[in-house]
């Protein structure tokens, strides 16, 4: 999830409980499949979906010979599994904008899981265009405080082409243009600079304000949502009232 807090988002995939590690594994070994299947190679230096999804798992410590035995699959006979990547724009409680990036083998069986999903917890499909004009793609890399000197991050992740860099009470955001964040994330790994999180993700043009009493409600949503096998992210502009 993103959106609402983003160094939430860094502890649910640097720290998840055992079940929700293994979906997170089953999520990753699916979305491997489908870029090795679509890149039509299981080379990440010639394949750049490939190239993101592997820093996913290496972020979530998916175990290597997971990693291998997707790409094996993809790459073997018979394996001859369609999916088709969809983007679904979403109203929350309280108007909230949310994206969910999905990979489905059977849209219409996943269409009809979402919206159940929708109607239990109170969100609407938005209109073509309506959510994703609210949002832009952009690399985000994010340290903790304690991994580096804050100078010395921004001024490699400038010079390096970064678009901006946030110091907060955590740590540090680096946003670049999506072009340019494989070659600023290079500059932080060669100075031996950790990251707790790294990769291509929509951001919110801006927040919106939620009252405590409806984040419960927004929270539920969209782990819920998150929690469905053909989800691959979700995203929110949601920034609620108590900092969560």
């Amino acid at each position: 999830m993103a959106g609402h807090n983003k160094w939430s988002k860094v502890k649910h995939i640097k720290g998840p409980a055992d079940a929700k590690r293994a979906k997170i594994f089953s999520k990753l070994s699916r979305e491997i499949f489908v870029a090795v299947k679509e890149g039509a190679s299981d080379d990440p230096d010639l394949n750049p979906r490939l190239r993101m999804v592997l820093l996913k798992a290496r972020q979530a410590n998916m175990p290597l010979d997971n990693v291998q035995r997707a790409i094996q699959k993809a790459t073997g006979e018979g394996s001859g599994a369609s999916y088709q990547d969809l983007t679904y724009e979403i109203y929350g409680p309280h108007g909230v904008a949310v994206m969910a990036e999905i990979s489905s083998d059977n849209k219409n069986r996943t269409a009809a899981e979402i919206r159940h999903i929708l109607g239990k917890n109170g969100g609407t499909i938005a209109s073509a265009g309506a959510v994703t004009r609210l949002f832009h793609r952009k690399g985000q890399i994010m340290i903790a405080r304690d991994s580096a000197d804050e100078e010395k991050v921004m001024e490699i992740a400038l010079e390096a082409g970064a678009e901006d860099f946030n110091s907060e009470l955590e740590g540090y955001e680096i946003i670049t243009e999506p072009n340019a964040f494989e070659g600023v994330l290079k500059q932080i790994e060669d100075a031996n600079i950790p990251t707790e999180t790294a990769g291509i993700t929509f951001l919110p043009e801006l927040l919106s304000p939620v009252p405590a009493n409806a984040v419960e409600s927004i929270q539920k949503l969209m782990d819920t949502l998150e929690d469905h096998d053909d989800v691959k992210d979700v995203y929110s502009n949601a920034e609620f009232a108590n900092g969560d």
